[in-house]
């Protein structure tokens, strides 16, 4: 089990998402607690000004910035469009 911590700029992030994409949102944490690595998740490793850093999709267009703080814990950062989440 992963230990997942919700940094402030996730939580401010979160709240501005659609509804709908809140509730797909909610899903998606407990698969990354179960493995940060689970297929259905298509987690990437970021290159780049984001080296070290990771995403996964909350859906399609829709994903989350995090990073490993240990082996069995987790931060989130951003919550955002894919549009916009790299900048």
């Amino acid at each position: 089990m992963i230990s997942i911590v919700y940094g402030s700029n996730f939580l401010k992030s979160a709240k501005k998402l659609p509804a709908k994409i809140q509730i797909k949102l909610s899903k998606q944490l407990s698969l990354i607690g179960e493995n940060p690595f689970h297929s259905l998740l298509h987690t990437k490793s970021l290159t780049g000004k984001l080296a070290g850093f990771y995403s996964f999709r909350i859906t399609r267009d829709w994903r989350v910035i995090f990073q490993f703080l240990q082996k069995d814990k987790i931060q989130l950062l951003q919550a955002d469009n894919r549009k916009d989440i790299y900048k």
